[in-house]
C-alpha cells in the first residue's frame, strides 16, 4: 500500500495587494495545495482610497477590510505575526511567531520609504497608510490657513521605485476641498519635485497635463532642484527654499528591512531581484511579487495594485508548475492604468509598451475610480 503525497506547502508572506492576489490566483489553478498567508494582521488596507479620506469621501471604516471570511473561502492558514529572516534556501520562514516550513516561497511583503532626507519628521508620507491621511485630513482642518507643500521624490538607483500619482491626487483634491469649503484664497500650494518633468513616467503627454493643470488650478511649482532638508516651516532645495505650513512628501521606495536578513538578491534600489517570470534568480521556488520586487522592464513600470494582480498571475502559474515539475515559462504584460483623481473627477492615464493614451478630466472617471473600489473590494469580504 503506497502512502499518498503530501499536499505541497506554499507560503505567502504579505496581505496587500500582491500576496492576496496571489492567493486568489493559487487556489483558481490548484484546489488541493496547503496555503500559509503571513501577516501582521489578516486585514487588507485599501490604500487607493486614502485620497478621499481628507475630504470625508472614505473614513477608515470603509478602507479597512477584514479578511476572515475570504481566507476561510481559500482555505489558507494565517499566521499573525512580521517575517525576519529566512535559512535553509528559502524553505524555512522566520518570523517572530515562530518558523513557517514552505515547499515554495512567495515574498509579497512591500516595499518601505527611504527616510534619509534631513528633517523628514516634519512630513506626513500619504501612502504609509492610513492613520497618516487621516492626520492630512486633521491638520487641514486645524488650519486657517497658510502654505501646503506637496511633493515626491525618487529611489536613484531604482527608476521604478517611486509612488507619485498618489501625490497628485492629494494636490488636486486639496485644492478641490479647499474650494468647496469656501477658503482656498487663504491657502497657497505649491508642488515640488526634483525633475523639471513631474510624473514622466505616466507618459510625456501626461506631464503637460499635469503641470497645465496645475497652473490652472494657481499651484504654484518649484521643480528640478534637489531636496537638501525639510524643516518645520520651510522646503529646501539646490535651488532655493520656500515657506511651508503642511508638507506632505513621499520619498522614494526601497527593499524591507528584512530582506539584509537573508541572502537573496537584491537590486541596486534595495529591492528583491526578479525574472520575467516572477522568479528569485538562483532560488529554487522563491518568487516576489508587487512592490518587493525588481523586475526586468522598462523604467515606467508601476509599482500598483493592478500590475501586483498581473505579477501574481504569473508567479503562481510558474510556483504550481514548479512543483509538479513541469516547466513554467508565465510572463506578465507590463501595464500602467491610473485614475488622477480630484475629488468629484478624473483623468484617466494608459500605458503600454505600444501606447500611451491620456483621456481628459471627466466625472465619469472619478465615479469609474469609487465603482473599480467597490468591485476589487467585493472578492475580500
Amino acid at each position: 500500500m503506497t502512502t499518498p503525497a503530501r499536499p505541497s506547502r506554499i507560503a505567502v508572506l504579505g496581505a496587500g495587494f500582491a500576496g492576496l492576489s496571489t492567493i486568489r490566483e493559487l487556489r483558481r489553478r490548484d484546489a488541493q495545495s496547503e496555503i500559509t498567508l503571513v501577516a501582521p494582521r489578516a486585514e487588507l488596507h485599501y490604500l487607493p482610497g486614502i485620497i478621499w479620506i481628507p475630504s470625508g469621501l472614505r473614513k477608515r471604516e470603509d478602507l479597512v477590510i477584514p479578511l476572515d471570511h475570504f481566507l476561510r473561502r481559500q482555505r489558507v492558514r494565517f499566521v499573525a505575526a512580521e517575517v525576519t529572516g529566512l535559512s535553509e534556501a528559502g524553505r524555512m520562514v522566520h518570523t517572530t511567531a515562530g518558523e513557517v516550513a514552505n515547499d515554495a516561497l512567495v515574498i509579497a511583503t512591500g516595499g518601505r520609504f527611504i527616510k534619509k532626507l534631513p528633517g523628514m519628521e516634519h512630513a506626513i508620507t500619504p501612502c504609509e497608510g492610513i492613520a497618516a491621511a487621516e492626520r492630512i485630513r486633521d491638520r487641514l482642518r486645524e488650519m486657517s490657513g497658510g502654505t501646503i507643500a506637496v511633493g515626491f521624490a525618487g529611489n536613484p538607483n531604482e527608476p521604478t521605485a517611486v509612488r507619485g500619482g498618489p501625490m497628485f491626487e492629494f494636490l488636486f483634491g486639496i485644492d478641490e476641498q479647499l474650494k468647496r469649503e469656501g477658503r482656498r484664497e487663504r491657502f497657497e500650494i505649491v508642488f515640488f519635485n526634483p525633475s523639471t518633468e513631474p510624473g514622466n513616467r505616466l507618459g510625456p503627454k501626461a506631464v503637460k497635463h499635469l503641470l497645465d493643470e496645475m497652473a490652472r488650478r494657481g499651484i504654484r511649482t518649484h521643480l528640478g532642484h534637489k531636496l537638501k532638508c525639510l524643516a518645520a516651516d520651510r522646503v529646501v532645495t539646490e535651488g532655493g527654499e520656500f515657506a511651508a505650513d503642511l508638507i506632505l512628501f513621499m520619498p522614494g521606495m526601497t527593499g524591507n528591512a528584512w530582506f539584509d536578513a537573508t541572502d537573496l538578491p537584491r537590486s541596486p534600489g534595495g529591492l528583491l531581484q526578479a525574472d520575467a517570470h516572477c522568479r528569485v534568480p538562483g532560488r529554487e521556488r522563491t518568487y516576489v511579487v508587487g512592490d518587493s520586487g525588481s523586475f526586468p522592464g522598462p523604467d515606467w513600470m508601476p509599482k500598483q495594485a493592478h500590475m501586483a494582480d498581473l505579477q501574481a498571475a504569473a508567479a503562481a502559474a510558474n510556483l504550481l508548475a514548479d512543483l509538479q515539475g513541469r516547466p513554467g515559462q508565465a510572463t506578465f504584460k507590463v501595464e500602467l492604468i491610473c485614475i488622477v483623481d480630484a475629488i468629484d473627477r478624473g483623468t484617466l492615464i494608459w500605458r503600454s509598451p505600444q501606447r500611451n493614451w491620456l483621456l481628459p478630466s471627466s466625472r465619469l472617471f472619478h465615479w469609474a475610480k469609487r465603482a473599480y473600489e467597490w468591485k476589487y473590494l467585493r472578492q475580500y469580504r
